[in-house]
């Protein structure tokens, strides 16, 4: 049937009376579903209703153990002396400031008392490491006619005089931790907060979004008694994350405001547009009802993941919503209409999403259980599209239909009649990407991009590129709390311990000491490193006070009787009771990859030097709060390359198996790589590394990607298999799922772009990362595409098989659309 809308497909014909279709018609699964269209309906409402439900239970939180590798050696090695290393792994660290004077004020020891009393208390705390001015495991030690002397630092004699804070002055400086427990101007002191992974009153998880509430209302509650705290660890970093997600949900709103804006300028149609945006958000919800049956909870940064699926629903959504809108445009019925666009559009979106499935379903071969928790979590969402984006809108729109007004709005400025379609300049300007010349220049143009890119993604890292949280601003409260404690102390929150394990009481023999005293002084050497603790150290100070502070005895004494003497005095953290066990701590000034890299390359290096082995002395890595983020980063990096290997592997395989040409492969595959590439040399740009929180949307690069590929490629092979031309097939293509992928790509572009404005830098750096994946994913699909079809896809191709078609008399292409321009290569 010829009609001007024969840009969908000629082939079929235009049934206003639902009567005059055969019912039987359509593969068995179309049959199956739309056949049986209220059973269908009410299973999806079903399951909506109790997805919801469950949904209503989902927790945001965070577990520290799940954002680490626990098979990675280092994490290995760390809980293997957990109980030795007194906390060394998630704690929180509280710089106390006085406002006025120093801490030898008895108005801010009051203070100070008094706050470490509420600290003590609070839930998840691991009391009996817990150190500060008032627990009595923080000790001075001294020399005295009689030998070495010591005690609690604050002692059952203290009254707040004049005397006892001169004594208290007194014995802070007999710690040997100024700088440490308090800092050098004497202005704050240190509160060191280790925690358990679970609430140590009610055996749940420990909730960090309430620990960092509690400990920010502490913040307000003490400014007002003279002092300021300054408060850095893992846990403010993800309760402050989890207690600002209204902000991040704001945005998220405000992307979806934009993205319905937008479809319904696009349709002029209530009813399509908020079906589109109500299967896109069922899914969302089926998503979210899976997290707590699975016993999941989301973390800040797998709450991007919800918004993620719903960008994926608008853009599958709206292209069978225009399937529809424009066969209802040639005035054929709502069923009819809706089983021609399942039809035509089915098996290249369930490809799509299968592919967009796979991308986050290799995620779970990162052994990091916060990764695959949010890949499992990725994939469930993207299934769920399959059945309320694919099947169920189809549904939906099979009785609601479209506005009969905007269908024929649709068709006057989208129709094919060439008056009307030379009159649009975006059409026009894509179409010269089938022309040999453009098409090559487009293809130059984007290698030279590629090669360029390339070069620069070599310098994309793992981990974080800067100091303090790189998910906040510059000017939040936590990196300016991280500033104040590392200029303040020498020892911030980024703490690596080097374990070194012996044969029983043989840690403060001469020969592992002095190998120690090595380690220690060539650690020093490194610029990003605050200081050093270990046993050697702290026996070089011993001896210094048993010869009445005279610096020439700052030494390692090779006479072992006086090391054992010496090791008496030793605080236990530094050496246990039965001296097998004398870590190091490392006190560094940041967490940035480079930092750590350098350190483990250090220690690996002095490790496996033969001069440096000692009989009975094994050297392991690592502990600590930077130790542990060397570890994961270290799997991060192992996995990232086989992740984009599995990832293309895959997406390569379900479109050999839609298209069935390794030529049309790779028309799809290669403006992936591309953006892929641009991607990386931007994160490089941006500072931005791969760490947990970006895997997700470098998985999403290349799924979103081949989404538009897929939509435009299949529908562009179906017109060139009917024996048309590239121009005229591309021209077709465009006006039925190509102009969906351009408005989805700008619209999803825009909404995300607006993340930029928000207060976490974490949402703002995914915003820009983001934007720029769907506009040159989309760009990928409309420029780079038919440029490769150009030379990729000679007609020469289809020739045989429109033949045979014509000979079957089933081509009619409805009108024929003349391009003056030269043939691509083969026609």
């Amino acid at each position: 049937m010829r009609t001007v809308a024969g840009v969908i497909d000629s082939q079929v014909p235009v049934i206003a009376d639902i009567a005059n279709f055969d019912m039987r018609s359509g593969s068995f699964l179309e049959r199956l579903l739309f056949n049986n269209r209220p059973v269908v309906l009410l299973l999806c409402l079903v399951m909506t209703v109790f997805m919801g439900v469950e949904a209503g239970h989902v927790q945001l939180n965070a577990s520290f153990n799940k954002m680490i590798p626990a098979h990675q050696p280092f994490i290995v090695n760390y809980f293997e002396h957990y109980n030795l290393l007194q906390g060394q792994g998630n704690a929180v660290r509280i710089a106390v400031e006085a406002n006025d004077g120093t801490v030898l004020n008895a108005q801010y020891l009051s203070t100070l008392q008094k706050l470490s009393d509420e600290v003590y208390l609070l839930p998840g705390v691991d009391r009996p490491y817990m150190s500060s001015l008032w627990t009595p495991n923080t000790r001075w030690t001294t020399v005295t006619p009689e030998g070495l002397s010591g005690g609690a630092v604050i002692d059952q004699n203290y009254d707040g005089s004049k005397a006892s804070l001169a004594v208290v002055g007194q014995h802070i400086q007999e710690t040997g931790q100024i700088g440490q427990l308090v800092s050098p101007d004497f202005k704050s002191s240190m509160i060191y907060v280790p925690l358990l992974e679970k609430n140590n009153i009610t055996g749940k998880a420990l909730d960090y979004g309430d620990l960092a509430r509690q400990l920010n209302a502490l913040r307000v509650k003490y400014a007002a008694e003279g002092v300021t705290l300054h408060i850095t660890g893992f846990a403010m970093i993800v309760g402050d994350l989890i207690n600002g997600i209204n902000k991040v949900l704001d945005f998220f709103a405000l992307s979806v405001v934009i993205a319905v804006a937008m479809l319904y300028w696009y349709t002029r149609c209530v009813r399509s547009t908020l079906l589109v945006v109500c299967a896109s958000l069922v899914a969302v919800t089926w998503q979210l009802g899976f997290v707590p049956l699975l016993g999941f909870s989301l973390n800040p940064y797998s709450v991007l993941v919800p918004f993620l699926v719903f960008a994926i629903g608008m853009s599958h959504g709206a292209q069978k919503m225009n399937g529809v809108m424009q066969d209802i445009g040639r005035g054929t019925h709502p069923l009819v209409a809706a089983r021609y666009t399942f039809r035509r559009l089915f098996l290249a979106g369930f490809a799509a999403l299968t592919c967009d499935m796979l991308s986050f379903a290799v995620l779970l071969t990162i052994r990091i259980d916060a990764i695959r928790e949010l890949a499992l979590i990725a994939s469930i969402g993207v299934g769920g599209l399959i059945f309320t984006n694919l099947i169920m809108l189809p549904i939906l729109l099979s009785y609601t239909g479209v506005s009969k007004k905007a269908a024929l709005r649709n068709m006057r400025t989208d129709s094919d009649d060439p008056a009307v379609a030379d009159a649009h300049l975006i059409w026009r300007f894509l179409d010269l990407f089938t022309r040999p010349g453009y098409a090559a220049a487009a293809i130059g143009v984007a290698a030279g991009i590629a090669g360029g890119s390339w070069y620069v993604g070599r310098g994309l890292q793992i981990g974080d590129l800067s100091t303090g949280a790189p998910e906040f601003r510059p000017q939040s409260q936590y990196n300016m709390d991280s500033a104040y404690t590392t200029s303040h102390y020498v020892i911030g929150s980024d703490m690596f311990v080097i374990m070194v394990d012996t044969q029983p009481y043989q840690c403060a023999s001469y020969a592992v000491v002095s190998k120690l005293d090595d380690l220690e002084w060539r650690l020093q050497q490194l610029p990003q490193v605050l200081s050093t603790s270990s046993i050697a150290s702290e026996s070089r100070l011993i001896a210094t006070m048993l010869a009445e502070g005279s610096p020439k005895w700052y030494d390692i004494s090779s006479y072992q009787r006086s090391l054992n003497d010496d090791s008496r005095y030793v605080p236990p953290n530094l050496a246990n009771e039965s001296c097998t066990f004398a870590p190091i701590f490392v006190a560094l000034t940041d967490h940035k990859s480079k930092s750590l890299n350098q350190v483990v390359d250090l220690v690996d290096n002095f490790i496996n030097d033969p001069k440096n082995s000692v009989q009975g002395m094994k050297i392991t890595l690592a502990g600590g709060s930077a130790g542990i983020e060397a570890a994961t980063n270290m799997v991060i990096k192992a996995a990232n390359d086989q992740m984009l290997y599995l990832v293309y592997a895959s997406v390569i395989l379900f479109c050999f198996i839609t298209f069935r040409s390794w030529r049309a492969v790779l028309c799809a595959i290669l403006p992936l790589v591309f953006t892929s590439l641009v991607g990386q040399a931007l994160m490089v740009w941006l500072h931005i590394g791969i760490k947990v929180a970006t895997l997700p949307v470098i998985a999403l690069g290349v799924g979103i990607g081949v989404d538009y590929a897929l939509y435009v490629l299949s529908i562009m092979l179906k017109h060139m298999r009917d024996g048309e031309s590239l121009s005229l097939a591309y021209h077709r293509t465009l006006l039925f799922t190509g102009r969906v992928v351009l408005l989805t790509g700008f619209t999803l572009a825009a909404g995300v772009a607006t993340w930029v404005l928000a207060p976490i830098q974490f949402q703002a750096d995914m915003g820009l990362l983001l934007s720029f994946m769907f506009l040159c994913n989309m760009m990928g699909a409309l420029i780079l595409v038919p440029s490769l079809a150009c030379f990729l896809l000679p007609p020469s191709m289809f020739m045989a098989q429109a033949d045979r078609v014509a000979r079957a008399g089933k081509a009619d292409n409805g009108y024929t659309l003349q391009r003056n321009r030269p043939p691509c290569p083969g026609e």
